[in-house]
């Protein structure tokens, strides 16, 4: 076999993933051992008739499961499509109802979920999908496992991380997964010597395909954390590199303000960085000072500034489009509103044009749509979502028009944010992002605690900055510079409990969704805004 599934011919017995315990151990699964509870799964997934062009459900948590029915769904020759399990705290009606979309989008052959996840089986059996817990399935099996037909069409339906709109059903067809691997590991020059320690989810594209998949396809040794651990326990996650010797990672820019917020500097005593290589940063807009933050905070341990790789990619390109070369560092341009950090090269072959509201390319400077052709963009959305969503993003014809804002400066790409999360304000595009940076650039507030929504109101565009347990002073500021940034729009505040605001699984805010619900009065109000409103701010409606 070749792409993803290669390295199942010849596993490795000393290398595999580490996969982090409760205690604070790790767990040891070579690959020689999760290539048999890969085959197990391919095994028994054919026995329950799942086949080629089938698609398989997975709703499990991180670990040697989810791996071995991942590559068992792939070799049994169906699509796997990974699921995020329902939030610990969150809302579990919410989520029920987003995975009846799911099921209703993939048509799954089956579903396979973790056993402590009753709710899974209880939406499965509402809407007539058999389900199997992961660990009842392979006990029920006779622990033989017939030689599986291998690829066979679609590798993956990765459901996007709907930050506009509803989630859509990406369909990855094997080509497009192994092209992107190996534009990873072209960009990264991995090897299996060349260790991987995440956090991410492994249901989402950069966790999956980035921190999961290539390692894996590499044969190289992967520490492996929940998101959960990795909130918790942030330094366990820096020893892997200071300590254990891992070199490459990914994760979104709030990870970053996590670490250099939650970890005492004096914690990092004897940790040797010197050896990390790429620290992979995207999936949201890059504050540049955090950037910058964080390689100060490294630095004095061996991090070079180099090894921070701002990168661009989304589900419908299977992940990667662009990415900041190795040892060159990252680059910033001035924009009407601040410094934007540059998002890298093309990757894997990648064709990326900006263009405007004609389709007609424009020259570089000039911000636009942004637009990715090449051999990793997917092969289309399932068709029971394809033409009812909001969202932005549109892929056909082996094209994504992405619905992101952008511009091309020396071969360069800047992302500014969606199009979709934007209002036109005196003929110009004015972005939530980049008001929402002017607001917590102006109080110093962290990552995820102050979050900018645009919209109309009737015919009239508004600001509404929601501010999660706002600190004292946090307010006026930054409604004065989220006005100042908005041309003098009206700004609205609204305080709501941390935890609020509604995000995708790698961490953005689903500013569309949030949009309705303000509309709707479907908020989550911690406590009113009036207390701290400055003069001339209205209040929350």
């Amino acid at each position: 076999m070749t792409g993803p599934l290669g390295w199942l011919d010849r596993p490795d017995e000393r290398r595999g993933i580490r996969f982090a315990e409760p205690d604070g151990s790790w767990r040891l699964w070579s690959y020689a051992e999760l290539a048999d509870l890969v085959r197990r799964y391919a095994g028994v997934l054919r026995d329950a008739g799942v086949g080629a062009g089938d698609v398989v459900s997975i709703v499990e948590t991180t670990g040697p499961r989810f791996v071995g029915l991942l590559f068992g769904t792939m070799l049994a020759g169906a699509a796997a499509s990974p699921v995020a399990p329902p939030p610990p705290f969150g809302d579990r009606a919410r989520w029920a109802e987003h995975l009846r979309g799911v099921l209703g989008a993939s048509t799954p052959r089956l579903v396979v979920h973790d056993p402590a996840l009753s709710l899974v089986a209880d939406v499965c059996a509402g809407a007539g999908v058999p389900a199997h817990d992961g660990e009842g399935l392979l006990a029920a099996a006779d622990g033989r496992w017939a030689p599986a037909p291998g690829p066979a069409g679609l590798a993956l339906v990765q459901f996007t991380s709907g930050s506009s709109g509803r989630v859509r059903g990406v369909r990855v067809p094997h080509p497009a997964l192994a092209a992107t691997v190996a534009g990873i590991q072209r960009w990264l020059r991995m090897t299996p010597d060349d260790p991987t320690a995440s956090w991410l989810p492994v249901h989402h594209d950069m966790g999956l395909v980035g921190c999961l998949l290539a390692p894996v396809a590499t044969g190289s040794d992967l520490w492996l954390m929940s998101p959960g651990d990795f909130v918790r326990r942030p330094l366990r996650y820096l020893e892997c590199f200071g300590r254990r010797g891992a070199r490459l990672t990914a994760m979104p820019a709030f990870g970053l303000d996590h670490i250099v917020r939650r970890v005492p500097r004096e914690a990092l005593a004897g940790m040797d960085f010197s050896a990390w290589r790429a620290v992979i940063v995207g999936a949201e807009r890059i504050p540049p000072a955090l950037l910058a933050e964080f390689a100060r905070f490294a630095a004095p341990h061996g991090l070079r500034r180099e090894a921070l790789l701002p990168a661009y990619g989304l589900a419908e390109a299977t992940l990667s489009v662009t990415g900041v070369p190795l040892d060159t560092g990252w680059r910033t341009a001035t924009v009407d509103r601040g410094e934007v950090v540059g998002c890298g090269r093309p990757l894997a072959g990648a064709r990326v044009t900006v263009v405007d509201d004609d389709g007609r390319a424009v020259p570089d400077g000039v911000v636009g749509e942004i637009v990715v052709r090449g051999p990793s963009v997917a092969a289309g959305y399932l068709p029971a979502v394809a033409d009812r969503t909001v969202s932005g993003t549109r892929l056909l014809d082996g094209e994504v028009r992405t619905g992101d804002a952008g511009f091309l400066a020396s071969g360069d790409l800047f992302v500014l944010g969606r199009l979709g999360d934007g209002v036109k304000v005196r003929g110009r595009m004015l972005l939530a992002e980049d008001v929402e940076a002017a607001a917590v650039s102006a109080c110093g507030a962290p990552a995820g605690r102050i979050t900018a929504l645009l919209g109309q109101v009737g015919d009239a565009p508004r600001v509404v900055l929601l501010l999660a347990r706002p600190e004292p002073g946090w307010l006026p500021a930054a409604c004065d510079a989220a006005t100042a940034a908005a041309d003098g729009l009206p700004v609205e505040p609204v305080v709501v409990p941390v935890g609020a605001v509604a995000r995708t699984s790698s961490g953005k805010p689903r500013r569309r969704l949030m949009w309705q619900d303000y509309l709707a009065g479907r908020l989550d109000l911690g406590a009113p805004a009036t207390d701290h409103r400055p003069a001339g701010v209205p209040a929350a409606t």
